[in-house]
């Protein structure tokens, strides 16, 4: 199995991260942190759950520890260091998904849940869940910065293909 779809899906979210972040930037801490009914309460609390699920999902494809007990984990208080950490798990995604051996999607992704129970699916579906879980809550995010009064920015994946090819 080809790993250029997947790279492909790397390269789409550190687009659209780095888009979401640069309109979250345009608003004041408390916009950030204001409770906006969304399930991880606010655009503050949902781009780290966004974070928390990457790397607790990459370090499992990884193999190494994540040190992550919760879901609701607030890795960075301060918006300009999540913004950072962000843009560096992006580039970790695209560095583990270029150096994914093709034949590592064939096989099975083994891992430890977050309640301590051992767990495996296909390492497609694996992947696919990712990308998904971000591409869920950057939707929520989406629609919580039009509540702020901005008008969020396009991020579907034909815009960044779009914006790749110019």
């Amino acid at each position: 199995m080809p790993v250029e779809p997947y790279l492909t899906l790397a390269h789409h979210a550190g687009w659209a991260n780095d888009r979401l972040y640069e309109a979250c930037a345009e608003l004041s801490d408390a916009e950030l942190r204001r409770d906006r009914k969304a399930f991880f309460r606010s655009l503050h609390g949902t781009l780290n759950h966004i974070l928390v699920g990457d790397r607790v999902w990459w370090s499992r494809v990884e193999g190494t520890a994540h040190g992550i007990t919760r879901q609701d984990t607030i890795l960075y208080d301060d918006f300009r260091a999540l913004r950072e950490a962000r843009a560096a798990e992006d580039a970790r995604i695209v560095r583990l998904v270029t150096g994914m051996p093709p034949a590592r999607l064939d096989g099975t992704l083994d891992f430890v849940t977050l309640d301590g129970d051992a767990d495996s699916c296909p390492m497609p579906v694996a992947l696919v869940n990712m990308f998904n879980h971000a591409t869920h809550h950057r939707g929520q995010c989406h629609q919580m910065l039009g509540e702020a009064g901005l008008d969020p920015p396009p991020l579907d994946i034909y815009d960044y293909i779009e914006a790749a090819r110019a």
